[in-house]
């Protein structure tokens, strides 16, 4: 991520943090499905338990201790300051139905979707490997696809279409119906851009 970006969103989680600290914490945890014990919120990030210190809002992997990239507390901070409890629907939307998304789509979709399609092509085999060991649940869309459970209440689902002589491989990144009720659209590029990364790195 260029290091423009990388400060800007150190600065919004910064103004989060602040507005975040003026909440009650049990309904942040309730809101969010986060536990909140001794001063701490703990949740799974990824299928993977994070710990956040509170009032700071730092966090930190809940097995190694390591501190959380920029990126990840962003994500998180969005999270905390929207969730309201909603549950999730198992229908699934493109970022273009996200509020003010068919603004940002194009961009979207070139670090999602065609990152996606110029990595695996037609190479269906190495997309279900890297869906499978990224934790991904399979889905009956596309050829093939998986739904990954990033927070509690935030599920994406990525779907892959083969090409033929007429038409390219595509990709697309989806959201559950509910995700506008905890991530902003900002929040929702971030993640999407996240699990494009997650499962390149399977490849």
């Amino acid at each position: 991520m260029p290091q423009k970006e990388i400060d800007a969103l150190a600065n919004r989680v910064g103004e989060l943090r602040e507005e975040l600290r003026g909440r009650d914490t049990a309904v942040l945890a309730k809101n969010t499905a986060a536990t909140f014990k001794d001063g701490e919120f703990r949740l799974p990030l990824w299928g993977r338990d994070v710990i956040i210190a509170w009032p700071d809002f730092v966090g930190r992997d809940a097995e190694s201790g390591e501190p959380l990239p920029t990126f990840l507390m962003a994500m998180l901070a969005y999270y905390f300051h929207l969730a309201d409890g909603t549950p999730l629907t198992g229908e699934w939307i493109a970022f273009t139905d996200l509020p003010d998304g068919q603004f940002y789509t194009a961009a979207f979709q070139s670090y999602t979707g065609h990152k996606l399609a110029g990595t695996f092509g037609n190479d269906l085999a190495a997309f279900v490997r890297a869906g499978e060991q990224a934790g991904g649940r399979p889905e009956s869309l596309g050829d093939a696809a998986f739904a990954f459970r990033a927070l509690p209440h935030v599920e994406l689902l990525v779907v892959g279409w083969l090409g033929d002589e007429d038409f390219p491989p595509s990709y697309r990144v989806l959201f559950d119906t509910a995700v506008s009720h905890h991530l902003s659209t900002d929040g929702c590029a971030i993640l999407g851009s996240a699990l494009t990364r997650r499962l390149i790195a399977y490849l």
